[in-house]
């Protein structure tokens, strides 16, 4: 039994690049169905995408992170993969990634970006990626590189136990710190990213987008780390009763009288505090446990990916057959869905015998 492949690319006007992305990910894997998801875009794209081969669907509201999360919901294959519909990323380089994601197996495969063109990766947008990883490294490990590469292969075990809850850019953060929590088997792969065709525009906002990001992983670790973010905070207050405290204290051993009796209940009460926050921290660690535990459980109920695509691609014989008969299926079915899709918006009843 062969494997399925699908290919996911969000696109928000992308018309001078998304073309490409497409026909390159056709040569580099034939037998895969590539999908584009037109994120309300004004301009070509979505006749662009469709006259290079791919299957074209809607998600209106906009951000990446509504794109993925209604892609993971729509798409079921043994690998799936998705990268940025800028032409920034290499993607002659998916059959790598496809096959080491089969041959690990891993859970996750990463296209961790080697820059290979001046211009490309802004100075700004280099130094956050730097700062952002190493406060996910210092939170939830050291297995990674790129956290915020767009270029990614997932399992279908990892993609039907992600939550996806991001709504825009930080979408790759919560797939980082995803297989990080949940210790998935991950890999990455260099792979060349080079500026933006003629034409194209950049997305990225660098302070809103870095923010947001920062954000999410302050938020993450108050969910993903609850006993620790609640343990500093318990510390905090807890040293600034002491301090409130320690006067108090020596006038009471010197004198045997309590004469600033405001600040000793407000030490009191801070220290209070300070003790409540801890044990609600350890009340949040157990509950995220159980929680972790049900979505490992659900990781689980898929199978591990387990057949490599490289006869489909390379074998020869009946083997280069099977792939060439693999490709003309996989051909069919995204003109069926192609045509079915345009009866959609076109107003007219797809028939259940028509799929």
């Amino acid at each position: 039994m062969e494997p399925t492949i699908a290919c996911v690319v969000p696109c928000h006007n992308e018309e001078a690049a998304v073309g490409k992305v497409v026909r390159d990910l056709r040569a580099a894997l034939p037998e895969a169905i590539v999908y584009v998801y037109d994120n309300a875009s004004t301009d070509r794209t979505v006749e662009v995408a469709r006259e290079a081969g791919a299957i074209v669907r809607q998600e209106p509201r906009k951000g990446k992170g509504n794109v993925i999360r209604r892609a993971f919901a729509d798409v079921a294959a043994d690998a799936l993969l998705i990268i940025d519909g800028d032409d920034t990323y290499d993607a002659s380089r998916a059959r790598d990634l496809v096959n080491l994601l089969f041959d690990g197996p891993y859970d996750q495969v990463v296209g961790a970006r080697r820059v290979t063109d001046d211009g490309a990766y802004r100075a700004g947008h280099a130094a956050g990626n730097k700062l952002l990883t190493g406060a996910v490294r210092s939170l939830f490990g050291n297995d990674v590189t790129d956290m915020l590469s767009g270029y990614r292969v997932f399992s279908q075990r990892f993609v039907k136990s992600f939550p996806a809850l991001a709504r825009e850019f930080e979408t790759e953060t919560e797939m980082t710190i995803h297989a990080l929590h949940l210790r998935l088997p991950t890999a990455e792969v260099a792979v060349d990213y080079r500026v933006r065709p003629a034409g194209g525009e950049s997305k990225l906002r660098t302070y809103r987008d870095g923010w947001r990001i920062l954000r999410v992983i302050l938020d993450l670790a108050r969910r993903e780390r609850p006993s620790l973010v609640h343990t500093v905070i318990a510390g905090v207050l807890a040293l600034v009763s002491v301090v409130l405290g320690i006067p108090v204290i020596a006038d009471f051993i010197r004198t045997g009288t309590v004469p600033r009796l405001p600040t000793a209940v407000l030490a009191a009460a801070i220290m209070t505090i300070a003790t409540l926050v801890l044990l609600v921290g350890y009340i949040l660690e157990s509950l995220m446990h159980m929680r972790q535990e049900q979505t490992r459980l659900v990781h689980l109920s898929y199978p591990a990916p387990a057949y490599s695509p490289r006869l489909t691609a390379r074998g020869a014989g009946i083997g280069a057959v099977s792939g060439r008969k693999t490709a003309a299926s996989r051909r069919n079915a995204i003109a069926l869905d192609a045509e079915q899709h345009r009866d959609l918006e076109q107003g007219q009843e797809v028939s259940p015998s028509d799929g």
